[in-house]
């Protein structure tokens, strides 16, 4: 399994995290749903960190069955659609930057 990760360093502008989560309720994950070829997606929000750790207050996860197929899900409609809600999304609400790390996920179900 192939997971491919948005990381939102930064904050949310002052005063507006619940606006910021309600965005991307509304309009993100419909969006991120539709990716072709994803197996997964999980949008995670956060609540605290470590002192002295870096800032994410969103955290999305997107996992794919192999590489092929997260190939095809980066070329599709629903992802150049979220890439534009995106940019929307950081003008009214975010402060920081986004990057991407693709990882080979495994799990543990205990």
């Amino acid at each position: 399994m192939i997971t491919r990760y948005a990381l939102f360093e930064g904050s949310v502008k002052a005063g507006k995290t619940d606006a910021f989560r309600a965005f991307v309720n509304a309009n993100l994950i419909p969006l991120w749903t539709k990716f072709d070829g994803a197996a997964e997606v999980r949008v995670m929000f956060s609540d605290e960190r470590d002192e002295g750790a870096p800032e994410y207050p969103l955290i999305l996860a997107i996992s794919y069955p192999d590489l092929a197929s997260m190939d095809r899900a980066l070329q599709c409609d629903a992802r150049f659609q979220s890439k534009d809600m995106t940019a929307k999304l950081v003008d009214q609400y975010f402060d920081g930057r986004i990057h991407h790390h693709v990882t080979q996920a495994q799990s543990f179900v205990l």
